[in-house]
């Protein structure tokens, strides 16, 4: 099978770490660097996946119906797989129209281009190649126009619209095919491979007050904690944009006084952060299964197809796949843009929590249809744009604490870390010319040298 890249037995488990949410306990011990004696980390390495915890593991083995083994092939499959995909990605330009994994293993590669040309060189990165009519930035380009028609017109009745990858198409989610007619022609798309998926489904922001792990906004709302993350020497977390404005006072899930709402936007995008007190302080821990936690080792975004696993104060721990990056959604509150759909199953509180493939965090739920007893579709806010827009460093195992430097102040194109990076993205470092393989903000021990699953030598 193409792209095959399976690991045979699972792995011992590890002793747990837990919960994104910020608590009044001290960090846990920092994890080493991925071991670099006689050869290069291997992707699974850098995104440390190679030792994922069992509870991560078992919350996989449930929500994907998968084996021991499968769940943990997976993991390995899906590391590897977006290194593989951002060569190609780099290598065919223009002509570059996707790429996804699929399989219980996710063991199996995908990457489109426009060019049947290029197919020898994706069959010689050992992923199957699929030869489309459009390349990625054409149907971003049409995307680009619905998302100003939304602007202009209610869309009510049209609440999601995407790049759907695999497909090669553009698709609107509407409650009717007139609703989905209407919203194309007044986005002047019409005949442009624009599907429509029909569904009842309203996306809804999921922020109403049950209990559990949590945080409190002006003592009315309640949320789920996010990423922890610093702002030079603040502490704090990222969480949903619409949990709370600018100059709100939370409490933690104990109802002690816990912070203040530093920024935040909401509509456009889902995307808030909290400086916290110091009684706080931030780990890298997420909440799993059983009180268990997961430790971040970075942000490097997963493919589509890749699964997730999302921690909320409601419904706990869930896992499920990408169904695809860059949607836009229509809430009743206002449209959100750039938002990852998943399978991952939500309810109302679960909003702010995280998102994370392995140990790479990838955004913070914002919302969603469904829920945990009869399944549903969950969109979270990618979390790199939320840390490069508000100028924040992710609390990682690695103890990392650079502040990030601006992208226009930073000198030259010197590799930094702390700054967000993507795909196709050049730098420099004692000398040597690296192109960006996968989008993720830089870890201190990912210098590009030694990082070849997310950096390529050109």
């Amino acid at each position: 099978m193409v792209g095959r890249h399976v690991v045979g037995s699972r792995r011992a488990a590890l002793t747990a770490l837990g919960a994104l949410i910020l608590t009044a306990l001290p960090s846990a011990a920092s994890a080493a660097p991925p071991p670099t004696t006689g050869s290069l980390p291997t992707p699974a390495q850098t995104l440390g996946v190679d030792k994922a915890p069992a509870s991560l593991l078992r919350a996989m083995e449930r929500d994907l119906k998968l084996t021991p083994e499968q769940a943990d092939a997976r993991l390995v499959n899906e590391a590897e797989a977006g290194t593989r995909a951002g060569r190609l990605r780099n290598t065919l330009g223009e002509r570059f129209a996707g790429a996804w994994v699929s399989g219980a293993t996710s063991a199996e590669l995908t990457v489109a281009t426009t060019a049947a040309a290029d197919v020898a060189t994706i069959e010689a990165q050992d992923a199957k190649a699929v030869v489309v009519r459009r390349s990625l930035d054409d149907l971003g380009g049409v995307k680009d126009r619905l998302d100003a028609a939304a602007a202009r017109v209610k869309t009510t009745d049209t609440p999601v619209w995407y790049v759907d990858v695999p497909a090669n198409r553009v698709v609107v989610q509407a409650t009717s095919d007139a609703a989905a007619a209407a919203f194309v022609e007044a986005a002047g798309v019409a005949g442009q491979d624009v599907g429509v998926r029909v569904s009842a489904d309203r996306p809804r922001l999921l922020e109403d007050l049950v209990g559990g792990d949590a945080y409190y906004i002006d003592g009315r709302a309640r949320c789920s904690v996010g990423f922890s993350v610093t702002k030079g020497t603040r502490q704090g977390f990222a969480t949903a944009g619409h949990c709370g404005r600018a100059g709100a006072s939370t409490t933690g899930f104990n109802q002690a006084a816990q912070g203040t709402v530093q920024a935040s936007t909401f509509p456009g995008k889902d995307m808030a952060w909290v400086g916290v007190n110091a009684d706080w302080t931030a780990t890298p821990d997420i909440r799993a299964q059983n009180d268990q936690r997961v430790q971040m080792a970075g942000s490097v975004q997963a493919l589509v197809g890749a699964s997730v696993c999302r921690s909320g104060s409601t419904t706990g721990w869930h896992c499920g796949t990408v169904r695809q990056h860059d949607t836009s959604v229509s809430y009743a509150e206002g449209t959100v843009d750039g938002l990852t759909e998943t399978t991952v199953c939500a309810e109302p509180g679960d909003s702010g929590g995280p998102f994370a493939a392995g140990a790479q965090a990838q955004g913070t739920t914002s919302g969603g249809s469904g829920d945990c007893t009869r399944g549903g579709t969950t969109f979270y806010q990618p979390i790199n744009p939320v840390l490069s827009d508000f100028g924040l460093t992710l609390r990682t195992s690695t103890a990392q604490v650079q502040t990030p430097v601006p992208q226009d102040n930073a000198a030259a194109d010197a590799w930094t870390a702390g700054r967000v990076y993507e795909v196709g993205a050049f730098v420099t470092q004692d000398g040597v010319r690296y192109q960006c393989l996968q989008n993720h903000q830089a870890q201190g021990a990912w210098s590009p040298a030694g990082t070849p699953a997310l950096w390529q030598r050109v």
